[in-house]
């Protein structure tokens, strides 16, 4: 890979999912549980590393994400970090992420732990726009941004400076026509779990 250096992501799991009613990255789903679609994707990408955040649940939340890791044969490319405060929201995590990334980071992918449904043929294309300049890139369905976004070396700085639950997105709103939207194949980059009925879909 061309640029700074590698390429990275971060899987946000932290959340408590309490619309959920609580335990949402655990709850079954498929083969496994909720938050192992994230994590496959993450894995599948064009990254050196995966950085899991955990928060409300570590040492459950942890546990899964190294079964996961080892499962996959992929323990060596992962970092568990935790948000200590986690509760303030999405801006804590990637907070925290972001400060153990390694100082070369090219690019980095954020992942939400309860989108499952990541199609993998868009995480090669959403890493090239970054490497031919973009200063970050998201993939997009049917004309709605989604996830994964890809931020660009020269933005990273800016998620140590989060606050709250909005995540990056403020951060991507501001690039106005420079952040680079990948059109996916299906609706699985906008697909996230907040019901338990959501499960089933």
């Amino acid at each position: 890979m061309t640029g700074v250096g590698g390429f990275e992501a971060i899987v946000l799991a932290a959340g408590a999912g309490t619309r959920f009613g609580g335990g949402k990255l655990l709850a079954p789903y498929g083969d496994g549980v909720l938050l192992d679609g994230a994590l496959r994707a993450a894995f599948s990408g064009p990254v050196r590393g995966v950085t899991v955040v955990t928060g409300s649940d570590p040492s459950r939340v942890g546990a899964v994400v190294m079964a996961h890791a080892r499962q996959a044969g992929q323990y060596e490319r992962l970092q568990i970090v935790h948000a200590v405060d986690h509760a303030e929201g999405m801006g804590a995590s990637l907070r925290r992420a972001a400060a153990a990334l390694p100082a070369d980071t090219a690019g980095v992918f954020i992942f939400l732990g309860d989108m499952p449904r990541i199609p993998l043929s868009v995480l090669e294309p959403l890493a090239q726009a970054v490497r031919d300049g973009a200063p970050a890139a998201a993939a997009t369905f049917g004309g709605k941004r989604g996830h994964p976004a890809v931020i660009g070396a020269a933005m990273i700085s800016q998620l140590l400076t989060l606050t709250g639950d909005a995540g990056a997105r403020a951060l991507l709103q501001n690039l106005g026509d420079r952040l680079v939207l990948v059109e996916a194949p299906d609706d699985g980059v906008l697909f996230d779990v907040d019901q338990p009925a959501d499960l089933k879909s």
